[in-house]
């Protein structure tokens, strides 16, 4: 049998670094590396300048809408829900199934004609789909009697 010779290699230590950034023969920076402290300060200050510009305009217009929503609620118009599509919630002294109780004291009504009475008493929603609210609360308040299939009265 033939023996093989073991071969050694011979290791070195070379230290293999990445040079510093800035000395000789360093890559050239990019992106933000390249932007002075100087002028990102600048253009944090316009930022910042443009941020408080806009705040002060929005707070204008909040109170020129809260305005002309104040005189919209005394004219009577849009039942609470305001322009853009964003809703505001109207208050009413009672809740709706205290409204609900006062107006079937001594009735029996249909749902449809339970909804028209709370909103003539005074009672106001923005909601779209109110009779349905109202249906609910007949159902599950114990304040209600079912007379009839779809009539109520308060017990």
């Amino acid at each position: 049998m033939a023996k093989k010779k073991a071969r050694s290699k011979k290791r070195t230590s070379k230290k293999r670094g990445r040079k510093k950034a800035g000395g000789p023969g360093a890559a050239p920076r990019s992106g933000l590396g390249r932007v002075s402290t100087d002028a990102l300060a600048r253009e944090l200050s316009r930022r910042q300048q443009t941020v408080r510009r806009l705040e002060r305009r929005r707070d204008k217009l909040a109170e020129e809408l809260e305005q002309i929503e104040r005189e919209l609620g005394e004219l009577g118009g849009l039942g609470g829900v305001s322009i853009g599509g964003v809703r505001k919630r109207p208050r009413n002294d009672a809740n709706l199934a205290d409204s609900l109780v006062k107006v079937l004291k001594t009735k029996t009504m249909t749902v449809t004609e339970v909804a028209d009475a709370v909103r003539q008493a005074g009672y106001r929603t923005s909601a779209e789909n109110f009779r349905t609210i109202v249906n609910q609360t007949l159902i599950k308040d114990k304040r209600f009697k079912r007379v009839s299939r779809g009539r109520y009265t308060a017990k």
